[in-house]
Parts: C-alpha cells; structure tokens; sequence
C-alpha cells in the first residue's frame, strides 16, 4: 500500500501530519542521517586543525565541501540506505546504519580534492560516538526550533486569560466542594507559573554527548596518535558544536561526557524526558480543570462555522481540543516514562535495544506537540462566562464562614470555628442566615458591619495580585 498520511499506521504521521511535520527535520530516518554526516563531516574537519595529528589542512572550499556534504537530500538518504541493505556502487551491504554513512561520505569524496584523507573520515571512533553526538544534535534542534516555541505561545495563552480575568471572581473547589473563592485568573496564573519553572529548566540544560571509542577509553586514539591529548580534543570537539556556521550560540548546549562505556549513559536524556514529562502533566491538568470548566458553563465556548459537536446531537459544542490534548499528553508520558527509565540502563559496556529505543524519541515529542497546539485551539475558542461565575459563587455563601469565625478568633470570641460549624456544615444556608448569626455575636457594631459587608464575590484576598505575578 502506498504510504500517505490515509495510509500511515502511526496517527503522527497520519492523522496529525500536518501538526507534527515540523518534528521530521530532527526525528525522521533522513533526520538521523543528516545528523550522523554532520557528526562525520565536522569531526573531519577538527581533525584537520589539531597539530600532530598528521591530517594535512584542508582548504576553504574543501571545509565549505564538507558543510554542504552534510545538507544530504532525500536522494543521499537512499542511497545510504541502499549501502545498509543491499549495497551500492560496488560497496557491499553493511548491514549497519553507521557504517553505511562512512562509505556513504566516502563515495561522495572519492572524486573531489578530498580523497587523499578518506581514511580519516570515522578515525578512531565507534558508532556511539557518532549516535550520541547526532541525537543530542536533533534533541537540542527540536527543543529549540519547535518544541519551546510551542510552549512559550501556550504560556502566552495561559498569561492573557490570567491577566485578563485576575479580578473576575471565582467559587473554588477543595475536594470537589464550595471553598474559599478565588479569581479565574488567578487560577490561570498557577498555571503559568508552574509551566514557566519547567521551561526554564528545560533552557538552561546541557545534554551529554561521549568520545571514546569502544570502550570509551580512546584506546586506538592513544595507540596511533599518543601525544595527541585527547580527552581535550573531545571538549573542544564538543564545545564546536554549540556554534553555528552563522556564530550562533545555542540555548541547550552540548558537553562532553568524559567517563562513559561504549555507551553515553543517557542521564541527560532521561532528565529532559523527565521534565517534558512533568511539563505534559502540568498542562494535562490544566486541560481537565478547563473541561470542568466548560461542563460547569463557567467557561463558554464560540461555535465553529459548519462544525459538528455530535453525530446525534446538534445542539453540543463539546471541548474536543482540551480533550484531544489530555489525549496527547498521556501518550506522550507514557513513552517519555520509558524511555527515562530505558535508556539509562545498558548490559555491561553497551547492549543495542537503546537505538530501536531512541527511534520514538521522535513519536514523543509529536505527541507533545499535537497537545500544545490542541491547547492552543481550544484557548482561541472560549471566553469566560462571568455571570455563570457570579451565580455559582452567590449560590454559596456559606464560604464566608472561614473568614467570619477567623475575624471572630482575633475578637476573642470563644470557639468561633465550632460555632460556624454549626451553623454552616452539610446546611444550606443565606446571606440572611450570616447577617442573623452576625447580629446575635456579643461584638461591637463596627466589627458587626465589617463582617456584614462581606461577600462571597468580594471574599478573594490577594488573588487579583496573584494572578498579575
């Protein structure tokens, strides 16, 4: 069956295709490939400028080769894949994705001024070398081009529904009952702030990459080259990377992971994945309040031109992209879960289940995506419907019995708590039946007004600061 997105068997690449496309560019077999000649091309070159290494310089526009060489088109993907599985150009079939990209540079540079220093290309190295350098490589470039900026325009939906509504006052709910009220935006913001902690730290992270050969001892390194530092050259080598062709510096940077096996150990992996998780779950939980929200009516939501909320019914407008968000996130934790709790164990000095693993970093991340931009459909559509608010909280002035019988303990009236109880617990009960209570406390009149003039719409502390922090 031809594959299109109809006939793709992951949603990610079939329903969502459109939404998760961007993610292609750092995740897709062609993506992986690019990076694994990027590694090669800029670890030639490195080599190239080390004194005593014994590789002559290479010219400008012998760099420049290299730096295009490493932009490889869906036809240079073929073609390595081509030497992985059946062979190519008179190269045999490898039967290994890494050594298919060596002879893949090799081929294209057996005919340019290059082919006097083939053999440099992969000197010394095993493929983790190559593998942790290239998924740190796409890692960084998704979290920097897509996945952050996704995040930083969902903060951005949650911070204009706070400030908007951070004096729009709300009934709150411990354990499912009528507390305290708040404001809606004061809620909101909690949720901007927690978003805007994990963010930060998802900036501000290096991720490990290894340098060492099989072993990760740099064995053969030492042997043919030994007065070649070489634990300096993998920093240098690792510290190239977080600048780019044009000078820019990278927010998530790449560092050298000195002491490893064959394999970096993925703990800087695991740590990312761990904080996208708890990112994802903030904003699941942010998109169930928002659909209790909408149950409630206090939260509406504008209807689109010709769209279906139901098969049977037509009055339902039903909150699909909170929905579909919650959906998404679960997803994406549940892999993210794995692989935090996969990658980092590995038998001895290395076993390969950690590259079929590294495969669904990919599916993940779109998973996430798919979630934030569902976010960001379903904030586009609602508003807050502040006389629903208004009603819910008049419903309930039985709230006001906390700050009541909290003004009547600075009094000094005796167990003002237990008598609030009493009037109030598992009652319903009105304004009138307060102001009654109010009136029969041995208090002065002034204190009396004082606790009359409270309301549950006007009962909200500091929320309207809160919300603006």
């Amino acid at each position: 069956m031809h594959l299109e997105p109809l006939t793709a068997v992951s949603p990610v690449d079939g329903r969502y295709r459109a939404t998760a496309q961007a993610l292609a560019e750092y995740f897709s077999e062609h993506a992986l490939m690019k990076m694994r000649v990027t590694v090669e091309c800029e670890y030639l070159t490195a080599l190239s400028e080390t004194k005593g290494v014994g590789m002559r310089p290479l010219t400008p526009d012998e760099k420049a080769l290299l730096q295009a060489l490493a932009n490889i088109d869906i036809g240079d993907a073929q073609i390595i894949q081509k030497i992985e599985r059946e062979g190519h150009d008179g190269i045999p079939a490898t039967n290994h994705d890494v050594k298919a990209v060596e002879y893949f540079i090799k081929l294209k540079l057996r005919n340019s001024s290059l082919a006097d220093v083939l053999e440099w290309v992969h000197f010394a190295l095993t493929s983790e070398d190559v593998n942790s350098t290239a998924h740190a490589l796409a890692l960084r470039g998704a979290l920097e081009e897509v996945m952050l900026p996704a995040l930083e325009k969902v903060k951005s939906e949650i911070v204009s529904l706070a400030r908007a509504h951070a004096d729009t006052a709300m009934l709150a709910r411990t354990h499912g009952q009528s507390a305290t009220p708040t404001t809606f935006g004061k809620e909101m913001n909690v949720f901007a702030r927690r978003l805007e902690k994990q963010v930060e730290t998802l900036k501000n992270r290096s991720v490990l990459m290894k340098w060492g050969g099989p072993s990760g001892n740099y064995n053969a390194q030492m042997v043919a080259l030994p007065k070649i530092d070489w634990l300096d050259f993998a920093r240098s080598f690792a510290e190239s990377l977080n600048t780019d062709g044009a000078g820019k510096v990278h927010v998530v940077r790449l560092e050298l992971n000195e002491v490893t096996t064959q394999i970096e150990p993925h703990d800087t992996f695991a740590e990312m994945f761990d904080n996208l998780r708890r990112i994802n779950t903030i904003l699941l939980d942010l998109s169930q309040d928002m659909w209790r929200y909408i149950s409630d009516g206090w939260v509406t939501q504008k209807p689109k031109e010709g769209e279906i909320g139901s098969s049977a019914m037509p009055h339902k407008v039903n909150p699909i992209d909170f929905e579909n968000a919650e959906g998404n996130f679960g997803v994406a934790n549940a892999l993210f879960e794995h692989l935090s709790r996969k990658l980092p164990i590995s038998r001895l000095q290395r076993d390969l289940s950690d590259s079929t693993v590294a495969r669904t970093f990919g599916t993940a991340f779109a998973h996430s995506l798919i979630g934030y931009r569902a976010l960001g459909r379903g904030f586009g559509k609602v508003s807050v419907n502040k006389a629903a608010l208004r009603d819910a909280l008049l419903a309930h002035p039985e709230v006001l019995a906390e700050a009541i019988q909290t003004v009547l303990r600075v009094a000094d009236v005796e167990m003002p708590y237990e008598k609030l109880k009493a009037l109030t617990r598992g009652k319903q009960v009105t304004m009138e039946d307060l102001a009654a209570f109010i009136d029969g406390l041995g208090i002065s009149a002034e204190m009396k007004k004082r606790l009359k003039a409270l309301r549950p719409e006007n009962y909200t502390g500091l929320a309207g600061m809160l919300a603006k922090k």
